[in-house]
């Protein structure tokens, strides 16, 4: 078993796909329009499966916002110099949640962005 891609529901799939491409640097895979349903699907990634995982981002007609409740935590995103990617973020008018630096309590960098939804994305330096 390995995980395929994780689904995000999003308000304004434009702004979304905008964001992952633009802002994060993932390619847009695939689109998927099901008006009979009233939904749009736009996979992004670094790569297709089945090499790497990728993120269905699901835009349901007439719904532009939603409560991400408690439960959801994050994306982990592996970059090689967590500082430089957080500018970069910035220059791209992103939002920097955490800045790079050291975990609490150990030695590995790390940082948090926001997408345009609210989704926090991890960066985990290597």
């Amino acid at each position: 078993m390995r995980i395929l891609h994780t689904m995000l529901r999003v308000g304004d799939l434009q702004r979304s796909i905008d964001f992952y491409t633009k802002v994060l640097g993932m390619s847009l895979l695939r689109t998927t329009d099901r008006p009979e349903q009233k939904y749009t699907l736009a996979f992004v990634g670094y790569g297709k499966n089945p090499d790497h995982a990728e993120l269905e981002l699901t835009y349901n007609y007439g719904v532009d916002k939603y409560d991400l409740g408690s439960a959801y935590g994050h994306i982990a995103i592996e970059v090689s110099d967590a500082y430089k990617t957080c500018e970069a973020v910035k220059a791209q008018g992103g939002t920097v949640t955490r800045e790079a630096g050291p975990v609490k309590g150990g030695n590995t960098i790390i940082a948090f962005v926001q997408d345009p939804d609210g989704y926090k994305i991890e960066f985990i330096q290597r």
